[in-house]
């Protein structure tokens, strides 16, 4: 039985793909999630999984090394699939020094522990072990307005904000164990996520939450900034391919084929909720386009992704399954069968973040 060490794994990505793992592999494999729950970490989103014989919860930080060392010491990691990270670009405008303990020496911790189970006398590596680490098209920067400029996995890292800059950093780290060690990894660099348990702090769970409240949606800028969106378990599916045909040392990356500008989004949740609702329902009336408030626009706001997943597709097969128009309306129809989700996390600590960041805008 292969044993997965997963870190984050009770985040948004984390938990959709442990989910995709078991759905596929049921009992053939093993998987250790390590996370360290913090307000992105919810373990509300494995609850279906939780009693599994062949799955284990442990609550650690990712640079607490004694704690990463014990678990490689006690378990057989075969595979590592790195998803532990601060990833919100405004709450890295707010407190970058977070961002580099946990996305760079978090990473390194990592790597190392690792590396030190995984090495062999003479310097090579026991057969058989990967280190997947999974990071984000932002470490490109931005693209202009030209539908047919696109990042390739040979685009030279520009990264504009704290936080994809710390990612970039922890790319280089990945990057260079497997040049100087030739340590056993690859690393993916996926497109914008969305589906089932995304923290609503992100944009589309916060214009369903915020739409289905009647309250203000809250638009960086002019709106016409273009992300690439990619349904959460078509990559899933992806960094199991990565990890089950992916070449070593490689990089690549992860798009959805679905560029969008931001405002696009927002009108289509709106648009996709009135047809999803029933006219007896009180909140179908706060729906509308009124709805939609243009805030200042973010620091170093990235104007452009599109992301070029012809490596992934020609070297391993994998391409995005689910268009944008059916994902949308499946992820509605997932918060609309998870209210009580949704309003266990738009509790507390979120909604004095969420005060704090929109409330002057």
């Amino acid at each position: 039985m292969r044993t997965y060490l997963v870190t984050g794994g009770a985040g948004f990505i984390g938990s959709n793909y442990i989910h995709y793992m078991f759905k596929k592999y049921d009992n053939e494999i093993r998987i250790i999630n390590v996370d360290a729950l913090t307000y992105a970490g919810n373990l509300e989103n494995l609850k279906d999984i939780e009693d599994r014989d062949n799955y284990t919860f442990v609550k650690a930080n990712i640079c607490d090394r004694d704690a990463i060392n014990k678990i490689f010491e006690e378990n057989d990691i075969d595979r590592v699939v790195h998803f532990a990270a601060e990833s919100h670009v405004d709450r890295s405008i707010v407190n970058p020094e977070i961002f580099v303990q946990t996305n760079v020496l978090g990473t390194a911790t990592m790597l190392n522990a690792a590396k030190k189970a995984w090495e062999l006398p003479d310097g090579t590596f026991k057969e058989g072990k990967k280190f997947l680490h999974v990071s984000t098209d932002e470490v490109y920067g931005s693209l202009d307005d030209d539908p047919t400029a696109f990042f390739y996995e040979t685009t030279p890292y520009s990264p504009h904000s704290p936080y994809s800059a710390s990612k970039a950093s922890s790319d280089m780290l990945v990057k260079a164990y497997m040049d100087t060690y030739k340590f056993p990894a690859n690393i993916t660099n996926c497109s914008n996520n969305y589906g089932p348990y995304q923290f609503p702090e992100k944009l589309i769970p916060l214009i369903i939450n915020n739409a289905l409240a009647g309250k203000t949606l809250p638009v960086y800028g002019d709106g016409k900034n273009v992300r690439d969106w990619l349904y959460v378990e078509d990559h899933a599916k992806a960094i199991d391919m990565v990890q089950e045909k992916g070449r070593l040392f490689e990089t690549y990356n992860v798009g959805g084929h679905n560029e969008k500008q931001n405002i696009e989004i927002v009108k289509t949740i709106i648009d996709v909720l009135k047809d999803e609702l029933d006219d007896s329902d009180p909140r179908k009336a706060n729906l509308s386009y009124d709805l939609i408030k243009y805030v200042e626009d973010r620091k170093g706001h990235d104007r452009r992704y599109a992301i070029a997943p012809d490596k992934i597709k020609s070297e391993i097969g994998w391409e995005p399954e689910t268009m944008f128009k059916e994902g949308i309306r499946k992820t509605i129809k997932w918060y609309f069968d998870h209210m009580d989700w949704m309003a266990n996390v738009t509790s507390g600590d979120y909604e004095k973040y969420y005060e704090k960041m929109y409330k002057n805008k």
